[in-house]
């Protein structure tokens, strides 16, 4: 992740690639719910640092270089989208087509999870800085101001750009777990 940015654009046409390998992460029943809300002009960005971290928030941000993100992705997903799909004859299933509810777990996240991955991979790729970070309780605010629609969901928003030197966050120097602790193979068979 990086969280400081140079705000020299991007070539035209790279963030359109990099979105559209991202989206063909595999999705349940091929359903296809995320979209990407993109904010590509100084003033899009700036619309939406003032409608998430207006001042006096933001002259006192600790990532002031992060705001100098050329494009920020909004992405979504509409889980409705999923209990449409799975009403449908070939993915017929008792609870899934019926309501939200049914799902024990919510695939529309695990799906969008797979394309904000292969979005980070891709910006890295390309020799870009990305970083993902949360909308949290701004969501309703920043879906009225970018005309989201109301049954879609704000998954997060991924800052992309060149990236400049960059002080590690405070999480950095957690040490990542052993492996032994991750994989776990069951007694039998």
């Amino acid at each position: 992740m990086s969280r400081s940015f140079s705000p020299e654009p991007l070539g035209a046409g790279v963030i359109d690639d990099l979105l559209d390998t991202a989206r063909r992460a595999p999705s349940a029943g091929n359903t296809q719910a995320v979209g990407f809300v993109v904010l590509d002009t100084p003033a899009l960005v700036r619309a939406y640092w003032d409608t998430t971290l207006p001042e006096p928030k933001r002259s006192s941000f600790r990532w002031q270089q992060l705001l100098d993100a050329p494009i920020l992705v909004v992405m979504t997903t509409r889980p409705d989208d999923y209990v449409e799909r799975y009403a449908e004859a070939d993915k017929a299933r008792p609870n899934l087509g019926d309501e939200l509810d049914g799902w024990s777990v919510p695939f529309w996240w695990v799906d969008a999870g797979a394309v904000a991955q292969n979005l980070l991979l891709l910006a890295v790729e390309a020799e870009l800085g990305a970083c993902l970070f949360g909308v949290f309780d701004h969501e309703d605010a920043v879906k009225e101001r970018f005309e989201i629609a109301e049954d879609e969901r704000i998954v997060c928003t991924i800052a992309i750009g060149h990236p400049t030197p960059d002080t590690p966050g405070r999480s950095a120097n957690r040490t990542r777990r052993e492996i032994s602790s991750v994989i776990r193979r069951p007694a039998g068979s």
